[in-house]
């Protein structure tokens, strides 16, 4: 019973950044924090995966459909498929830091690659992980980062924790919109209704 109460509430609130218990579904800046430090600890390939989620709020299966060839080392971003959408074949591109191109290129040898047999192909995919294994290394990291469990403790709270650090950073919500490859702005609002810590570092703007 409780469970069915769970699925129709987010039928009838998908876009809600609440469970129905009122628990918040995102990490907060000092959770998101802990995580990206927890990251730097584990196996190089898990460490890029859970920085790509941290640094881009891509969903799981569109971080494991991209190739080497979506880290664009020179337009300083990485380009998703959105794969949400009702077809195929619809891309966006989200900047990311010099740190975490660099950090992508050591590991994943992207300048390299394509240029020999030695070097890997550039339609290769950057992680070999399947989603259920993805999943672990997310979980992984929160749980080193001493993230207390709850709805927020999952590849889903990281993402609208990168929606919400988005606003906080000034970032226009029609540029939010399109890094998180949502159809319409309806959806993107939401993280403009931040609440707690996130909410008062908003309001502090007006005091200042």
């Amino acid at each position: 019973m409780k469970q069915n109460s769970y699925i129709l509430f987010h039928m009838q609130n998908p876009n809600s950044l609440y469970d129905p218990n009122g628990q918040r579904l995102y990490l907060t800046q000092d959770e998101r924090a802990a995580f990206l430090k927890a990251a730097k600890t584990l196996p190089n390939d898990q460490r890029t995966f859970c920085t790509v989620l941290h640094d881009t709020g891509c969903r799981v299966s569109e971080a494991l459909n991209m190739s080497i060839a979506h880290v664009d080392l020179s337009g300083q971003r990485i380009v998703f498929e959105t794969l949400k959408k009702r077809r195929r074949g619809v891309f966006r591109g989200v900047p990311v830091s010099p740190d975490t191109l660099d950090l992508l290129d050591i590991v994943h040898a992207v300048k390299l690659s394509g240029t020999g047999k030695h070097y890997p192909d550039p339609q290769s995919p950057l992680w070999r992980f399947s989603r259920t294994t993805a999943w672990r290394v997310v979980k992984s990291a929160m749980d080193m980062a001493d993230i207390e469990d709850g709805a927020h403790k999952s590849p889903k709270g990281l993402r609208h924790g990168f929606g919400i650090n988005a606003i906080l950073s000034g970032v226009p919500v029609t540029s939010l919109q399109t890094w998180m490859g949502h159809s319409t702005l309806e959806v993107t609002s939401i993280y403009l209704n931040a609440v707690g810590a996130e909410e008062r570092e908003i309001a502090a703007r007006m005091w200042n």
